[in-house]
């Protein structure tokens, strides 16, 4: 299954930007290792903003709940992260199922 995850990440007053990029930088490592394994398909990181896009392709739901639960980030910093999560399909599997209904 297919799914586009919507990161965004916030910090309160007692944590500094220094911190933050700490924090960032070991999920950017677990990400960029997940994107090596497949489980990422792709990410990027939306400019001038904390947030980021990832399409993950994992087995069921509850892989993804999981995998969501043990990111570095959400361990460290999960109540300043929101995560919006959306399943997707590939283009072109809709494309062969409108073609298919039209007879």
């Amino acid at each position: 299954m297919l799914y586009k995850l919507d990161f965004t990440v916030e910090y309160d007053a007692d944590m500094a930007q220094q911190g933050l990029f700490e924090v960032w930088a070991e999920e950017a490592d677990a990400a960029l290792g997940a994107k090596a394994a497949g489980v990422v398909v792709d990410l990027w990181k939306i400019v001038g903003e904390r947030k980021v896009l990832a399409i993950v392709k994992v087995d069921t739901p509850d892989d993804l709940d999981r995998i969501l639960f043990d990111l570095p980030i959400m361990k460290k910093m999960g109540h300043h992260v929101q995560v919006e999560v959306k399943s997707i399909r590939a283009y072109e599997d809709f494309a062969a199922d409108v073609k298919s209904r039209l007879g």
